[in-house]
């Protein structure tokens, strides 16, 4: 008899080892020039890779890519595969958009960076301003940058030393979001490399959805910020209960607490993102990843009366470096990419061909699942779709981390990508770009189908 040790998702574990074997075997067999020359790492590069989570992902080694276009990528074994993962959000809009590999050429011959504005950061300001609704702005490099620059300005006028994050969140590599409830009580995140600080020290950490948990924590009043993503993901999704953002936004006025939306992954949902799409008020807003076509940048933007302190607290303070910056952030590159993604290629029409294949895409896995009884559902926030092997809908933090499959996703990812189909690989999350076309949601629709059978079988 099997006990429930010895099953992930439902499924019996010796049937997953079963799947990831055969599927590894595979994988090695059709990449010998993969294998080759990656081999045992890349030589010169720590752990053989240039970032350390290259090495995460669940195939025997790295795919090896040779070019990407649109919605495809293609190794250099010749092997082409339909992309689902597009970089996990950094190219949501498909690789090297048209409008934005024209806009890197005809920058690339006029300078890269020179720590002053050109014609491009004269439109940017106003774009970014009518696109997304909050009157000032700032750009970084990465959404971590970006977001702790919010907060250390959220503390600078609040004069208020702790945020407070939702059990699971994932703002980028940001210390102090690097929180979590373990057993009940605020703790480091398990893992942190040479973190030497309590960080729950100056962050509260509470679950997603719990306004109770949310006043309580509010109640004292030395909360600068709240930072959270509109739907949890990253992780196993977690999607907000109806009302939920209209009582967070109420409870962070009345304890006089700011409010932060990360839009990072859920810029998915629309040109304005989630919180455009479903009438958020902020006081400071995020976004990184795709904002630029896929050259790194982030854009961190504030609301008028947030703008008012931040320019009352400059004049105020004593003089003197802020912390705050980085030479290579705001250069014409990233205003080039960003005015042609924001003109050209975040426009309604991609969204709706965005939204209509996700939509197709989620009820495809539905059926694929409920075909063959697993204990399995779907979420979906815009154009971002994942499968989650376990029951919900999930409210909360902890039940996504409990939802978590490992060895059970990890197959399932090997397995597709022998049929042709590229999904993250840290989590079940998929996207549609405005290149991604219905025959490429099919093949991912009937190569989900052919695993799940080999799993229920």
């Amino acid at each position: 008899m099997t006990s429930t040790q010895d099953i992930q998702g439902g499924i019996a574990l010796a049937r997953i080892k079963k799947l990831r074997d055969a599927e590894a075997a595979a994988f090695r067999q059709a990449r010998p020039k993969s294998q080759a020359a990656f081999g045992k790492g890349i030589a010169g590069f720590f752990g053989g890779v240039p970032m350390h989570w290259m090495s995460d992902w669940p195939t025997p080694f790295p795919i090896v890519v040779d070019r990407a276009k649109g919605a495809s990528i293609v190794d250099i074994d010749g092997i082409r595969l339909d992309d689902f993962c597009l970089g996990d959000t950094g190219s949501m809009f498909g690789h090297s958009p048209p409008p934005v590999a024209r806009a890197i050429r005809r920058q690339a011959g006029r300078g890269l960076t020179y720590m002053l504005p050109d014609e491009d950061a004269l439109v940017l300001g106003r774009l970014l301003s009518k696109r997304f609704g909050l009157p000032e702005w700032q750009i970084a490099t990465t959404a971590t940058d970006a977001n702790r620059f919010a907060l250390r300005m959220a503390r600078a006028v609040t004069n208020r030393p702790k945020i407070l994050v939702f059990n699971g969140c994932y703002h980028g590599s940001v210390d102090e979001t690097m929180v979590r409830l373990i057993n009940g009580k605020p703790a480091n995140r398990p893992g942190l490399a040479g973190e030497f600080r309590n960080l729950a020290g100056e962050t509260q950490v509470i679950e997603f959805n719990d306004l109770a948990a949310l006043e309580q924590a509010l109640a004292g009043n030395d909360v600068a910020c709240v930072i959270t993503e509109p739907v949890l993901t990253n992780s196993c999704m977690v999607l907000p209960d109806p009302g939920f953002h209209a009582a967070l936004r109420r409870i962070t006025r009345k304890t006089g607490t700011l409010l932060l939306i990360d839009e990072t992954h859920t810029i998915s949902t629309s040109p304005g993102g989630y919180t455009a799409r479903h009438g958020l008020k902020p006081d400071l807003f995020v976004l990184g990843k795709p904002v630029a076509g896929g050259v790194p940048a982030s854009v961190w933007g504030m609301s008028a009366a947030f703008a008012r302190r931040y320019r009352a607290y400059i004049a105020s303070k004593e003089p003197g470096y802020s912390g705050m910056g980085t030479t290579l952030s705001a250069n014409p590159l990233q205003f080039a990419a960003m005015r042609a993604t924001l003109e050209e290629v975040m426009t309604e029409a991609n969204y709706a061909h965005m939204e209509q294949q996700a939509k197709r895409l989620e009820a495809g896995l539905s059926a694929g699942i409920a075909a063959h009884r697993l204990p399995w559902h779907v979420a979906r926030v815009g154009a971002r779709v994942e499968f989650i092997c376990a029951l919900g809908p999930l409210r909360n933090g902890g039940e996504a981390e409990a939802a978590h499959a490992p060895a059970l996703e990890a197959a399932i990812h090997v397995a597709l990508v022998n049929r042709g189909v590229l999904i993250a690989p840290f989590h079940n999350m998929m996207l549609i770009s405005p290149a991604t076309t219905g025959r490429q949601v099919d093949r991912l629709v009937g190569a989900f189908g052919k695993v799940a059978a080999l799993l229920a079988a």
